[in-house]
């Protein structure tokens, strides 16, 4: 039965409004959604095992909040990859295996979904170009963070009137690794020890993903921020995977983060 809520998404100043600059955007919730039971609320994961004709409701209340149809909301088969794709129109048929899109056509509504790893949104507002990134730590090490925002420059974006902003990420107190995660990432850069503290447990660590994702996007030279919205801790708002998995429930929902041109 379908719920009279509405999607209550989060948002930045940062990147803008439709009133001030022509761009809209939202770091979606649970809010506002028709799935229910471990699904409960606004599930956009196609891939996910929920009832698909209500993931396809969810989507199209998105969509609708950001001015669009169903239609033209975009979105791709995310694998972790540094892989980034510049969309003008909507995808015909099978979505493409990426974890970013780009777009500088208004109408467009891109999306990353996310459920722990960091979604990320950027807008030259300026330019009127705009992304959304899906960023674990294998996707933020492998590049889609500098990727995003070269694509975006591509397309007439300006490096340094980017706006980059982290939406609902597992935060710092929620996100434990063993030995091996450490010395992976040391190993890649011995700085990146900074982005960990010791864990109550031995061996373990805490890791930063915050942290990480906002100064690599510094480091790329575009202006950054963080919502600080932690997925695993807020179960009324967001769905995690780290949260299903400790619970061991046989599946999990993905909340979206969008962007768009409004025409």
């Amino acid at each position: 039965m379908l719920t009279s809520d509405k999607p209550a998404p989060l948002r930045s100043s940062l990147l803008g409004s439709p009133e001030t600059n022509r761009i809209a955007h939202g770091f979606f919730t649970r809010k506002g959604g028709v799935s229910d039971g471990i699904y409960r609320g606004l599930n956009v994961g196609s891939g996910s095992n929920d009832n698909q004709d209500h993931v396809k409701e969810n989507r199209r209340r998105v969509a609708e909040s950001l001015g669009a149809p169903l239609s033209h909301l975009v979105t791709v088969h995310q694998v972790h990859s540094p892989d980034v794709v510049a969309v003008t129109t909507p995808f015909a048929g099978s979505r493409p295996t990426a974890d970013a899109l780009v777009t500088a056509t208004p109408g467009i509504v891109i999306g990353a979904l996310s459920a722990d790893c960091g979604p990320i949104l950027f807008a030259d507002t300026e330019a009127k170009v705009v992304g959304a990134a899906h960023a674990g730590w294998r996707g933020a090490i492998s590049g889609v963070l500098e990727n995003t925002v070269d694509a975006m420059i591509s397309l007439g974006a300006r490096r340094d009137r980017i706006q980059a902003v982290l939406g609902p990420t597992i935060g710092p107190d929620n996100y434990e690794v063993g030995a091996e995660f450490y010395e992976q990432f040391v190993a890649t850069n011995p700085s990146y020890k900074d982005f960990f503290r010791n864990s109550t447990n031995n061996g373990h660590k805490m890791f930063d993903l915050w942290a990480f994702i906002t100064e690599r996007l510094e480091h790329a030279g575009v202006k950054a921020s963080a919502l600080e919205q932690c997925t695993y801790a807020d179960e009324d708002q967001f769905f995690s995977y780290r949260r299903t998995t400790h619970r061991k429930e046989p599946d999990y929902g993905r909340q979206i983060s969008a962007i768009t041109i409004t025409e």
